[in-house]
């Protein structure tokens, strides 16, 4: 016969396990939700820097505080997709794009070094160029001539709270593996 003693250590056991287990769960979901998140590259429009099918690891962090700068890749929703594009413009800056497909910010040349091919289409930005609000980014995809970026109406200049990351590491293919700079 066992004895109540021996009935009580299990139960007390079950309930330390389902209590660590339960903390587990909320652990790794904050660290999902506030922290870091893996994202699928879809399309062709950041390539040479990330190909269609890659996975890449965000920090959510820099959404706290503030620390998205020129040149970072960053994850934001556009529909029902993400997207995924390189910060060119800055919050209060003004962009301008010409029949070259040189990039301007306040006037002064940008080095455009990440670009796959000279740019055929400066939309948006072109002419006069546009000036962003004290909450948007400009942003563009390395693979200009085969992206959705902030020259077009639809994509427009984001807004710091759409941003849900920027891509600090490509996780696959294994081959690649590494810091996204």
């Amino acid at each position: 016969m066992k004895r109540p003693e021996s009935r009580k250590r299990r139960k007390s056991g079950a309930l330390s396990f389902s209590l660590y287990m339960l903390a587990v769960l909320l652990i790794a979901v904050g660290i999902r939700a506030f922290v870091l998140e893996r994202v699928v590259v879809v399309g062709e429009s950041m390539e040479t820097t990330l190909d269609d099918g890659d996975n890449v690891l965000i920090e959510k962090i820099c959404k706290i505080t503030d620390d998205i700068n020129r040149y970072d890749i960053v994850v934001f929703p556009a529909g029902n997709s993400l997207l995924i594009k390189r910060v060119y413009g800055l919050p209060g800056e003004s962009i301008r794009i010409d029949e070259t497909g040189l990039i301007y910010i306040n006037d002064e040349v940008l080095d455009d070094r990440y670009a796959r091919e000279i740019m055929r289409d400066a939309g948006r930005a072109g002419g006069a160029g546009i000036t962003l609000a004290e909450d948007e980014y400009f942003v563009l995809g390395d693979n200009r001539n085969n992206s959705i970026d902030s020259r077009m109406l639809e994509a427009g200049s984001v807004r710091d709270e759409n941003i849900r990351g920027k891509v600090i590491l490509r996780l696959t293919p294994f081959s690649k593996l590494g810091r996204i700079k």
